[in-house]
């Protein structure tokens, strides 16, 4: 059976959905499509009329592509507030032979968060951490012989509120919310190496409103925090300096101005109509300064916040969100950072653009935490996978609790 998933990322200023099918552990893109987001404020529904429409206009146009209804997805719910504590369980082993399969694992992993949820929090996962068997430390405990199985695990949990609304729309619209994931789980599955799953780190996201910075330890979140400044301020410092409309000013943003000033061209120049209905020349060097200001200030502050979320020597920061594709970013980063920057890169034909990270790095963590499960799950049919012919596929689990419980630390 070939395995689907659809991934719907929901931000500020976009509304992202991803559907693609794991083959060989890679992702192939079937549909990447994105809609203005409207209703919509930090990841929260402040308009669920206008949101449910915005996020209806986006499966269809992905359902345009593929030629399929969608009917099942998980989806990004808003990161503030987030909770992440560690927890331990010990639980004697299922099976008459003793030995640790599947199903010992996810009942240590169900004890981790027994009576520890309160009921205006919901799961979002459990990043097991280490396991322990006859009073030795194993990395995986899979066929091997004891009749207890002892685990640590960080417990990841967000306020029911950042879920109802999204949940909300999509019941709506005849959606099934398979699952809820947080942009940081899926920004280091899009960006993870060898090198991060072994080191302690940080990725920062830079979205439209707010900047997330989430410490990894090992592959493991530990930490995050979101602050309050995103891209939006880049627009609305150039809308302020230039006296044009924000339309405008995100078109310069985007078509003139660069990351950092060392290559900017004075004479390289645009023209707008001004709030006065003024002709104003904007030149690429002016524009970059007013745009470079801002981003170290967003890149200095995320600096700041990983300094108070981990007091460990960090190994890398990761780059992502929309902003980090402004030409010369990687200039910007460089003198900011120094050899710690890296700046996230979505490879995935048919997404490679880093607005795109964190729909692309859901479905890869999505799949990686059903490798212990060993069941099949599609979001279609055997019947509508001979419509889609012979593209190869993605891979996602239910909608239970069991869905939640395999963790990055089973895919090195």
């Amino acid at each position: 059976m070939r395995k689907f998933i659809a991934s719907l990322d929901i931000g500020s200023s976009l509304i992202k959905l991803v559907v693609g099918e794991i083959v060989k552990n890679k992702v192939n893109i079937l549909a990447c499509v994105e809609t203005p987001a409207r209703g919509i404020k930090k990841g929260y529904i402040i308009n669920p009329e206008s949101a449910t429409e915005a996020i209806s206009e986006a499966f269809k146009n992905a359902e345009n592509i593929i030629g399929l209804k969608i009917k099942k997805v998980i989806v990004t719910v808003p990161t503030t507030y987030t909770e992440c504590f560690l927890s331990s369980a010990t639980v004697a082993t299922i099976s008459e032979d003793k030995v640790i399969r599947n199903a010992d694992i996810v009942k240590a992993m169900q004890k981790c968060v027994y009576n520890k949820i309160m009921d205006h929090k919901e799961l979002v996962t459990v990043l097991p951490t280490s396991f322990a068997i006859n009073d030795e430390i194993v990395s995986n405990p899979l066929n091997m012989i004891s009749e207890k199985l002892s685990m640590k695990a960080i417990v990841v949990i967000v306020p029911k509120k950042n879920v109802e609304g999204i949940s909300a729309c999509l019941n709506h619209l005849g959606v099934e919310l398979v699952d809820i994931v947080i942009s940081p789980l899926a920004d280091y599955y899009e960006h993870r190496t060898k090198d991060t799953n072994k080191q302690i780190g940080a990725i920062v996201n830079i979205g439209e409103e707010t900047t997330t910075v989430s410490i990894f330890n090992r592959g493991i979140l530990t930490n995050l925090e979101v602050v309050d400044i995103g891209g939006s301020k880049v627009t609305n410092d150039l809308a302020y300096v230039y006296k044009i409309s924000l339309e405008d000013a995100q078109f310069v943003k985007e078509h003139l101005a660069l990351a950092h000033t060392r290559l900017a061209q004075p004479n390289e120049s645009l023209s707008f109509k001004d709030k006065y209905d003024e002709n104003v020349k904007i030149n690429q060097y002016d524009a970059s300064e007013i745009v470079m200001g801002r981003l170290t200030e967003i890149i200095n502050l995320a600096k700041k916040q990983i300094n108070l979320l981990t007091k460990k020597e960090i190994s890398y920061i990761i780059l992502t969100g929309g902003v980090t594709e402004s030409g010369d970013f990687d200039i910007l980063m460089e003198e900011l950072l120094g050899n710690l920057g890296i700046i996230g890169k979505v490879e995935e034909i048919g997404a490679r653009d880093n607005k795109y990270a964190t729909a692309v790095g859901m479905i890869k963590y999505y799949n990686s935490r059903l490798k212990l499960r060993n069941v099949d799950f599609s979001i279609f049919n055997l019947e509508e996978q001979e419509e889609l012919g012979g593209t190869p596929g993605i891979s996602v689990s239910d909608n239970s609790l069991l869905g939640k419980l395999f963790g990055y630390f089973f895919d090195n």
